[in-house]
Formats: C-alpha cells, structure tokens, sequence
C-alpha cells in the first residue's frame, strides 16, 4: 500500500529531514512511527500524503508514483487518506458536525448517508452531544476528536496520525487508539507517530523508530 525508496528530504541550509529511507508498509497493516523530536516523522507523513516533495526518492502509495501525479491529481489521492494533523486544521466558522461532514462532502455521498455516519462517528468518539458546537468553544483534547472523527468517518484506505493523542486524557488515549485499530483490522492502513512509549507498549504492533531522518530500527 506505501513503499518508500532511498528517500531523502532535504530543506535549505538544515541537516537531512530524511536520509535514505526505505519503507514498505502492507495492506491494512498499523505502523507506528517513533523517534524524537526532529527524527522525521511528521516529515515523512507529509511526504506521503503529497503536501510536500523529496529531494530524491521515490513514493509509490497505492501503485501510484506520486513522481507521476501532477497537482491536479493529488485532490483525487488523498480521497482515499485520512489525515489527523498534530494543529487539528478544524474551520472555526463551521459546527463540529459540518467539519466531520466536509470529508463525505468531498467524496459526494448522499446527505442522509451524510448525517447517518458523522452521527455515528461523533458517537464513537465520545462528541455526539457537541455536533453543533463551533471548534473556539471545544477543548483541546475535543479538536483532537473532531479531527479524528474527521479523518475516519469516509472509511479511507490509508490513514496517517501525527500524534494523534496527544491532547487526551489517559482512557480517551485508549478510545482513540482502539479506533485506529479497529479500522486496521477492517483494511485500512495506518500510520501513527508518536512518542508516547506507553502506547508501544500496550498495542504491540510494528514501530519503526527514526533517528536523524534514517530508520534505526523496524520492529515487527
């Protein structure tokens, strides 16, 4: 589903974000991406997703050569990724509900299929009773749930996290994550950054640590 070769990201006058990684992650699998600060991890998610280019390399997702997608086409890419981003990106001006419902939108569902699965959505992560509030009035840890909610509820084929828990509490760390599990299970394939070593510990899947933009350890 994603295959990175001898990438390497290199922004003006700065040490290597990336430095020759190679990465094959299957079909549903769930990665989680690990390192500190500054290891790349954010940069690498970014890659993947299009909203930036490498300095050499190259990211095929899904069979596709991004190296082959002009920008037109990268709408259409990432039909198929959710996103939850470390800054939320929620839209001030548009209720919790409108937010989630923006993704199904893009993809031209039907508006009783709509409000059937950001309903349902919202639930899952605990928000239902918030669907009409606006992102200035939530919490933190709520924009990090309409994020999420944001992200899964088109039921896309990849999903990518940037740390993603890490505005919530200790039992709705756990909700979320089952969540991405979940959606594994189901296809999906999912990437998560972190630095949260208790998350490692507890859901035992493959971590792949970064270290200076090189992989330093791929842990199945």
């Amino acid at each position: 589903m994603i295959e990175l070769y001898r990438l390497h990201k290199l922004y003006k006058g700065e040490v290597p974000a990336l430095d020759d990684v190679n990465l094959v992650v299957g079909k549903g699998e769930f990665v989680f991406l690990t390192g500190s600060s500054g290891a790349g991890k954010s940069t690498l998610l970014r890659l993947i997703m299009a909203a930036e280019e490498p300095t050499r390399g190259q990211i095929i997702v899904g069979g596709r050569n991004l190296a082959r997608i002009d920008h037109k086409g990268i709408p259409f890419l990432r039909r198929n990724m959710g996103v939850v981003f470390q800054d939320f990106k929620l839209l001030p001006t548009r209720t919790v509900f409108d937010n989630v419902a923006l993704t199904l939108e893009v993809l031209g569902t039907q508006a009783k299929d709509v409000k059937k699965r950001v309903d349902a959505i919202l639930e899952r992560v605990s928000l239902g009773h918030k669907a009409g509030a606006f992102p200035p009035q939530l919490s933190g840890g709520e924009q990090q749930r309409v994020a999420i909610a944001r992200a899964l509820v088109g039921d896309p084929a990849i999903l990518l996290a940037d740390e993603p828990t890490g505005n919530l509490d200790p039992q709705l760390t756990i909700e979320v994550m089952d969540l991405l599990t979940a959606c594994s299970a189901r296809g999906t394939t999912v990437l998560v950054a972190t630095h949260d070593h208790t998350l490692l510990e507890r859901y035992k899947k493959r971590t792949v640590r970064l270290e200076a933009g090189k992989v330093a350890e791929d842990r199945p």
